[in-house]
């Protein structure tokens, strides 16, 4: 098992706990696939955050599927749900994986790729643009860092021990100044360093203050009309321990920004990191990178399959 795989089947441990035990609890005493079973198998979706429609779509499915399963164990119900869970991912979403500068549209390739991160407060997304960083540089990519985020303290502070951590490069304003001026420097400065990316953190807002949710919209256009087609990418940096708010944040966010993906941390410490699962049915955004440790390099690119395995693993896989 690689080392991501590792990481990501550990981080899931609560959360495939709980479900699998759900599963059981409903099948006490070799209870048959009925309606209260299924009923109790519902109910454990729910409560891993799978989401309500989702999770009603998966017992549809299931109870179809009951008629021509041999025996309906655990087993067999997990391996059910590992499959019809895989395959949401593969229509909606594993989207296309991120493109290096090499890879972009020609007239494009000579500006370095673009990246904002956004996100409310408390969800790691200062610490999340650091990983990212780390997990760029070692796949060797340069990258400068923007602390756009100028109204909390030590915002700057912070991401500037992430640049020296990573060995990117970093670009800060005054506390209090203009976040899209910050933008527009570093925008410059990537440029003029010929550097692969630019990462820009911005200051965490919830998703219901417009004020500041149409101050990124600025950034946005600011960083555009200085390297036309930027940014590449948005990022909103979600907390899985928020379960079902995290899909409210992430429409509201796309409708003020345009989100490319969603980077989902502190999965390893919640026993409801079904939200993955809703995000990908639910919404059109795909999950592209997971947190699972507070480490430099626990950050991964999400991958469908890994989480699948992580969630619902093989007998073998499981010892």
């Amino acid at each position: 098992m690689r080392r991501s795989l590792t990481k990501l089947f550990s981080g899931l441990s609560r959360t495939r706990e709980a479900i699998v035990d759900g599963i059981q609890r409903a099948l006490h005493g070799g209870r048959a696939l009925d309606d209260e079973a299924l009923a109790g198998i519902e109910e454990t979706l729910i409560a891993a955050d799978v989401g309500v429609e989702t999770s009603l779509y998966l017992v549809e499915r299931l109870r179809d599927a009951a008629r021509e399963m041999e025996t309906a164990d655990t087993d067999a119900i997990v391996g059910f749900l590992a499959g019809e869970i895989g395959s949401m991912f593969t229509a909606g979403s594993d989207a296309e994986p991120e493109r290096t500068r090499s890879d972009v549209d020609p007239g494009v390739s000579e500006r370095p790729r673009v990246t904002m991160i956004v996100g409310v407060n408390g969800t790691g997304k200062t610490t999340t643009i650091g990983k990212l960083a780390g997990l760029l540089q070692r796949e060797g990519e340069t990258v400068l860092l923007a602390a756009a985020d100028t109204f909390r303290a030590a915002a700057g502070e912070q991401l500037q021990i992430w640049a020296e951590r990573t060995g990117a490069g970093f670009v800060f304003g005054q506390q209090g100044g203009d976040p899209a001026s910050v933008a527009f420097d570093a925008a410059e400065a990537a440029v003029s360093r010929g550097v692969d990316h630019l990462l820009i953190d911005t200051a965490g807002r919830l998703h219901t203050q417009k004020n500041l949710i149409a101050e990124l919209a600025k950034i946005r256009r600011v960083v555009e009309k200085r390297l036309p087609g930027a940014p590449d990418d948005v990022l909103l940096v979600v907390d899985a321990n928020t379960g079902q708010n995290a899909l409210s944040q992430a429409r509201l966010f796309d409708e003020a920004v345009g989100l490319t993906g969603i980077v989902l941390t502190k999965l390893d410490g919640t026993a409801r990191g079904g939200i993955v699962i809703a995000i990908a049915r639910e919404l059109s955004i795909p999950v592209r990178y997971v947190g699972v440790g507070e480490g430099l390099e626990d950050i991964a690119r999400f991958d469908a399959s890994e989480f699948a395995r992580g969630l619902f693993p093989t007998e073998s896989e499981a010892s």
